[in-house]
């Protein structure tokens, strides 16, 4: 087999890994929205995904998780509903993908919005986050929602 018939068998499709990766956005979505913050992680690589909110790195998949139990557990008022928008996929390699997108969390009168900067590595057919980088600000309650994209 030469090099470049290797390549092209190697090779990736991109548009069904953006459709997988979006999918895993969306999983990790609706788990946030039913209060499973544990759904809501599995779209993190465990236990080494970086994770940077607010100028400071999370403690791995462990405190990222506690982090979203202690800020957002114990009720629907206080995790809010959660919708990712405007999410751009750029697929790097067959096993590398950065994706950028913003984010709008509802919480009682408290809306937050924010751009999620995300790197996904492909780990035995399935696509990880193992990079998470979150910058957010608070916005009115009487700002307009977001198209959904």
């Amino acid at each position: 087999m030469s090099f470049i018939a290797f390549l092209a068998i190697a090779a990736a499709n991109p548009q069904a890994d953006r459709t997988a990766i979006l999918g895993v956005i969306h999983k990790m979505e609706a788990a946030w929205n039913r209060g499973d913050f544990r759904g809501y992680m599995a779209g993190f690589k465990n236990p080494d995904v970086v994770f940077v909110s607010g100028g400071k790195f999370q403690q791995g998949w462990q405190g990222t998780l506690d982090h979203y139990i202690r800020d957002y557990g114990g009720s629907p008022e206080r995790r809010g509903q959660l919708h990712f928008y405007n999410m751009k996929v750029d697929v790097l390699a067959p096993n590398a993908a950065m994706l950028i997108g913003q984010y709008r969390l509802v919480r009682g009168t408290r809306v937050t919005e924010g751009v999620n900067t995300r790197l996904f590595k492909k780990f035995h057919g399935h696509w990880l986050i193992t990079m998470n980088h979150v910058s957010a600000y608070d916005v009115t309650s009487s700002a307009s929602a977001p198209e959904a994209h």
